[in-house]
């Protein structure tokens, strides 16, 4: 397949993605019945307004509740583009008000408003909150794809080239190379072990493309917030971009953190509580110029208030001063458009670093921009199509993070097995691998529980520090495997959401957990602030563990040290100690989603002090991953049968 064949199918997968992501939406949300979406939870209804309010940068902010199905799990979260309508008959049919979730706690949902104004009809009464397709992802995309195919000369078709293989990636001089060395050691890059050195060198030399290879543990985002110090300093202002929100707004805290000017671009609704001060909102608020453009705005509206006044006996003279008045109104909303544009300029001039989201990077400000660099965090998890896009801005491209780590979420299982899930970041990787420096040192974990992930994902590569190489929870071992082969604890499958559950393998669990605590002791475990992990691959699996540790007393004394989810939810964390339920028990040894190893490469790295895994060897024992897992904790005695446990 050529480059513009590989291209062009990519294009052809994304748009099969597209039509299996909105025939989910139309399937599970759009042709329901709205008493089907309240109880399932993709609609709240009926729901009263609480309050509204002017927020961030003068956007409107409604708070609505809901007023029945109060414990209703729903699929609600922050960032999630929502429509609120109402049912009243006197409301225009097809009538609603989009808007971004701001956060959703307990029955209370707090909404940032896409509109200038509230309509009337808000005031009827029976509305309520239907989650939205988002379409606009898929249309920057498949335009990006477009134009990258379309490149026949400069620079996006020699990045395009050398990204995918067919162009020899550049480095600089030596020349150029010693004096990056000497960046290298200032400062706090100076902190730096030799192999986040070495790819802080290679980035800093790299014409086209360098790559930082993050294993768990390594310090992939110090590494990363260093050579974007270092670039700053070389280049003046840099592009940063991630594929999800969190991941963008983790580096514009540390960036800014480093000293450095940080104007994050995005919904205030979608950016953190702590990066809300970075948005351009925010940041033309605190600007020296705001307060004239507010009093300039504030005059406007008055005259255009004072020209509506009018409404009975409108006669000649009447009709002449609303003239006046809103010429005078379109005066000071020029002056008001210049100043503000002026105001956002200033901003992004004076910025060291612009962050935003990869679909992100086609904002409204950005458009003809270039950048010498652009950094994408997070690439691993990154569809290629989405990577283009902030490409075409660049020169050149820096990418970080792990392809053993979590992959892109698909919700097409044909798109994902046609190629889509294979990221541009592997890519390169696989045919430029003279631009990629895997970090070799962990942070994290103690030696017994890296060892595997080092053996199996990272060519026995990884070293343990030794800060973390001993780390232990008081003498006791830092791995158990509790093996229910032959117990008969069953899996079974949960009959409307498919998900599969083992409510004999849960019991064991936290029944282990508490045993755990128990040898501490409850009161070193909090004097210590002990955190605990539960991680299960399957979402019924993980509800019925929540239940359980409501249920436990112990568990109940600690429950702010403990988190329970899956393994998604877990990416890019860690803690004193991970539990695992592996779940699939059956006769015919099928594993399921367990055969994606690399989540369980994610959920075992979690792990600091202590891994503890409960699975059933027969089943697992059908994938050679799990047939090398469990001989390791044999030949480390970690291993236990589950009739030794409960003996």
């Amino acid at each position: 397949m050529s480059i513009n064949e590989e291209l062009r199918h990519t294009l052809d997968l994304i748009r099969l993605e597209r039509q299996a992501d909105l025939e989910q939406y139309r399937q599970k949300v759009l042709l329901l019945p709205l008493h089907r979406k309240t109880k399932e939870g993709k609609c709240w209804y009926p729901v009263r307004v609480k309050r509204t309010y002017i927020g961030t940068g003068e956007r409107f902010i409604v708070e609505v509740e809901r007023t029945n199905n109060l414990d209703q799990p729903h699929v609600f979260s922050s960032g999630k583009v929502v429509s609120i309508f109402s049912n009243a008959s006197n409301t225009p049919e097809k009538e609603n008000l989009g808007g971004v979730i701001n956060y959703v706690r307990d029955n209370l949902m707090v909404i940032t408003l896409n509109g200038d104004d509230l309509p009337t009809w808000i005031e009827n009464g029976m509305l309520g909150v239907d989650v939205m397709f988002d379409e606009m992802s898929y249309r920057e995309m498949e335009a990006t794809m477009k134009l990258v195919i379309k490149a026949e000369e400069g620079r996006i078709a020699e990045l395009r080239d050398t990204l995918l293989g067919e162009r020899k990636a550049s480095f600089q001089h030596s020349e150029v190379k010693n004096e990056n060395k000497n960046l290298i050691k200032e400062g706090s890059l100076s902190a730096l072990n030799s192999s986040q050195q070495q790819a802080l060198e290679k980035i800093l030399s790299a014409q086209d493309v360098g790559i930082i290879h993050g294993p768990p543990g390594t310090g992939k985002t110090t590494t990363l917030v260093q050579a974007i110090k270092s670039t700053v300093h070389a280049e003046g202002q840099s592009l940063v971009c991630a594929p999800s929100n969190a991941a963008v707004d983790l580096l514009a805290d540390k960036l800014s953190s480093e000293g450095l000017r940080v104007l994050r671009l995005g919904h205030p609704a979608r950016v953190t509580e702590q990066s809300l001060s970075k948005t351009l909102d925010a940041r033309i608020a605190t600007h020296e110029y705001y307060k004239e453009l507010k009093s300039i705005r504030k005059r406007m509206q008055q005259l255009r208030d004072s020209a509506f006044k009018y409404k009975r006996n409108f006669g000649y003279s009447q009709k002449q001063e609303r003239k006046l008045l809103l010429e005078e109104a379109k005066g000071l909303k020029a002056d008001a458009d210049m100043l503000e544009f002026y105001i956002i300029n200033d901003l992004l001039q004076n910025s060291d670093v612009i962050t935003c989201t990869l679909v992100g990077c086609n904002h409204y400000l950005l458009r003809g921009k270039r950048y010498k660099t652009v950094f994408i965090d997070e690439a691993a998890q990154a569809l290629e199509p989405a990577c283009w896009i902030p490409i075409l801005k660049a020169d050149r491209v820096v990418f970080a993070g792990d392809h053993c780590q979590l992959p892109p979420t698909i919700k097409s299982n044909e798109a994902a097995k046609a190629g889509l899930a294979k990221t541009l970041f592997e890519k390169c990787i696989e045919r430029q691998p003279i631009t990629a420096t895997m970090l070799a040192v962990q942070y994290r974990m103690n030696e017994n529980i890296m060892q595997f992930s080092s053996y199996y994902f990272y060519e026995n590569k990884l070293i343990a520090d030794e800060s973390v190489r001993l780390a232990a929870l008081d003498s006791l071992p830092p791995i158990d495997f509790v093996d229910t082969a032959g117990c008969g604890y069953s899996e079974a499958q949960d009959p409307e959401t498919l998900s599969r559950i083992n409510t004999e393998e849960a019991a064991l669990l936290i029944r282990q957990v508490e045993k755990l605590i128990y040898q501490i002791g409850l009161e070193a475990w909090q004097e210590k602030h002990y955190t605990l992990g539960i991680i299960a691959p399957y979402s019924a699996q993980v509800e019925y563990l929540h239940k359980l540790a409501e249920a436990s007393e112990i568990l109940n004394e600690i429950h702010h040290l403990i988190s329970i989810n899956t393994v998604d939810a877990f990416q890019g964390q860690e803690r004193d100690v991970i539990a695992i339920s592996f779940v699939r028990s059956n006769e015919k040894g099928e594993v399921g989603f367990l055969a994606d190893i690399r989540r369980t490469n994610v959920a075992m790295t979690r792990a600091r002090k202590k891994l503890m895994m409960i699975g059933d060897s027969a089943t697992l024992g059908s994938h050679p991953f799990y047939v090398d897992l469990i001989e390791y904790v044999q030949q480390r005695k970690f291993y236990q049968s589950a009739y030794e446990v409960m003996n």
